[in-house]
């Protein structure tokens, strides 16, 4: 149990170390340096290991921890005071039970044959496309 408290973010979504950082690296890559940017994206999204990252960008081993360190602390500040993927995460949460609904009364129009809810509900499924992009 105290495991999982230690993966939860502050802004209370429960994520894998590696997803929750990835979606950071995804919102926040561009308030990092280019070799930070370089470190966070070798580690997180092609899973190489500290070595193996050391190796490739001949720099220490040390050296890519810091670098992963300070680039962590740096996108996890600015998702604190922006907020921006837990914002995202609320509004794909929110589209993906309205999409449920959607379909829900899709079969509903299907079995009562209402022609007018049918062009209502086509409506509200383009609204929530423009979301999902």
């Amino acid at each position: 149990m105290c495991c999982t408290s230690q993966m939860r973010p502050k802004w209370g979504v429960i994520m894998a170390k590696d997803l929750n950082m990835t979606l950071l690296f995804d919102f926040y890559h561009n308030m990092l340096t280019d070799k930070q940017a370089d470190v966070i994206d070798l580690y997180y999204n092609n899973d190489l290991s500290l070595a193996e990252i050391s190796e490739h960008l001949l720099i220490t081993r040390q050296g890519v921890r810091d670098a992963i360190k300070r680039a962590e602390m740096i996108m996890k500040d600015a998702e604190e005071n922006l907020g921006i993927a837990k914002r995202y995460i609320v509004i794909k949460t929110a589209a993906e039970k309205i999409s449920k609904e959607i379909e829900e009364m899709e079969t509903e129009e299907q079995a009562l044959s209402l022609p007018w809810l049918a062009s209502r509900l086509a409506r509200m499924r383009k609204h929530l496309d423009v979301i999902k992009e």
